[in-house]
């Protein structure tokens, strides 16, 4: 039998319901956008962090070139382990309320339209503590806020660009160029569509509430402690080589789907994926980064890293708002496709308990 930990929820509410609860998170990050920073789960992470990583960087090796610091990579992956439980049994806990609630009027005996009324609440609060796990809206503003800081029309400039960028990206932005900073916002946007919106979604199907938490978790950790070498003083090459691993393994698949999902599920067009894809040091980021760049036809660069698609054209003002149009098209697919999913999971579930 499966252990009800890891598939709670699959054998006792219905598929659509399950389904529905996508739908619900994605429509409140359409129409309410993010909680209230003091409510937002993903800041309680980042909290956590922010704390594990000062008790870990006080017993950590400050000197970039020095022989493997294995007791600080322990200490990370300890801090990590223990965060990852916290947001299992939370999680875990909530998402069992929920579905325990659901399943009280056919316990009791009630008529249909009390089990369907139960399981809909169910699949509405689902939905709604699933929604702070992804966010493409806030992705959405914040690349188009880049674009219109750009334009001159708009009382913009490339100093205003630059910027802008900033709150995105940990990169140095100070020498970019107008073209280097589109470059940036487009790379930003697929990479992000991938680790904020698919990921999330992908580990929700697999996984329920606890899989998208975990997701969330890693990711996050993945973006504080996840630095090669020192950064901002301090010095995360062991310290965050688990977060940064971790994130690795469970971006791993999302991110290839990502990259299918931006180039329409083209089959010719796979083989050419899989090789921009290998120009990136990142084992996953490159997937997203290079179909959006093959999908419009556009070469993106990081200067002194990599160039995705050289032979493309230099993106213009429009293809920023072409590329989030591509992303659009890519969550709506993702969507259609989560539903049977769902369903073929569930059948699974039920024909092998």
């Amino acid at each position: 039998m499966l252990p009800n930990l890891v598939w709670l929820g699959y054998s006792t509410l219905p598929a659509w319901l399950l389904g529905a609860a996508v739908l619900v998170a994605l429509a409140v990050d359409r129409w309410l956008g993010e909680p209230p920073v003091r409510w937002h789960p993903v800041v309680w992470m980042g909290h956590y962090l922010g704390w594990g990583g000062r008790w870990v960087q006080a017993r950590t090796r400050h000197s970039a070139f020095v022989a493997p610091d294995y007791k600080a990579f322990w200490l990370g992956a300890l801090v990590w382990i223990g965060g990852a439980v916290i947001v299992l049994i939370v999680s875990c806990t909530l998402q069992q309320v929920l579905l325990a609630a659901a399943a009280v009027p056919l316990e009791l005996g009630q008529g249909a339209w009390a089990q369907i009324g139960a399981g809909v609440l169910a699949a509405l609060m689902l939905g709604l503590l699933l929604k702070p796990l992804l966010s493409w809206a806030l992705l959405c503003s914040e690349v188009l806020a880049v674009e219109r800081a750009l334009r001159p029309a708009h009382g913009g400039s490339l100093a205003s660009g630059r910027e802008r960028l900033r709150w995105l990206v940990s990169r140095d932005v100070a020498a970019l160029t107008e073209t280097q900073v589109r470059e940036s916002v487009i790379e930003t946007l697929a990479e992000n569509f991938s680790d904020s919106v698919v990921a999330p979604l992908f580990w929700f199907v697999l996984l329920g509430l606890p899989g998208a938490a975990l997701f969330r978790f890693a990711n996050t950790a993945d973006a504080m402690w996840g630095y090669r070498g020192v950064y901002q003083g301090q010095n995360w090459e062991w310290a965050g080589k688990w977060a940064a691993r971790a994130d690795d393994v469970l971006c791993w698949l999302p991110a290839r789907i990502t990259g299918l999902l931006l180039l329409a599920l083209a089959p010719q067009r796979w083989r050419q994926l899989r090789r921009e894809a290998a120009r990136t040091p990142s084992p996953n980021s490159g997937w997203p980064m290079a179909a959006m760049a093959l999908a419009l036809g556009l070469a993106l660069h990081k200067p002194g890293v990599y160039a995705l698609n050289a032979s493309g054209c230099q993106p213009q003002p429009t293809d920023t708002a072409a590329a989030i149009r591509r992303a659009q098209n890519s969550l709506l697919a993702l969507v259609l496709i989560a539903y049977p999913a769902i369903i073929l999971i569930v059948f699974l579930i039920h024909h092998v308990q």
